[in-house]
């Protein structure tokens, strides 16, 4: 009887809990506005989605951060701020920032990105 006391404590207790969690970390992202916004801020000049251009290509920045629990937030951060960054000729110039979006629109762009 012992076992059956474990599958009750795994499916009443544990289940649900991974399945709220998982729930939380994966927000549905809207892969046409992610697409018109990286296009209409000109993303796409600079990054391709597989090849890389003059910067990374998203599937090596989403293979990147995969295992980083922070990823959406340092990304939000590097599309906000503008930072400088290293082009492939070496020469540094400053990023882009997207300043006049929603909060809530960067973050579908980047969660599109970490999709990749």
């Amino acid at each position: 009887m012992k076992t059956r006391s474990n599958i009750k404590i795994l499916l009443f207790g544990i289940l649900p809990l991974v399945a709220t969690f998982s729930a939380m970390a994966a927000e549905p992202v809207d892969t046409d506005d992610a697409v018109k916004l990286a296009r209409s801020e000109h993303c796409l000049r600079c990054h391709g989605v597989s090849k890389k251009k003059e910067g990374p290509a998203y599937t090596v920045i989403a293979a990147f951060y995969k295992s980083n629990k922070d990823a959406e937030d340092v990304i939000y951060e590097h599309i906000t701020t503008g930072p400088k960054v290293k082009l492939s000729d070496g020469h540094k110039e400053k990023h882009k920032a997207i300043l006049d979006k929603s909060p809530e629109q960067i973050r579908n762009l980047v969660r599109w990105i970490l999709a990749q």
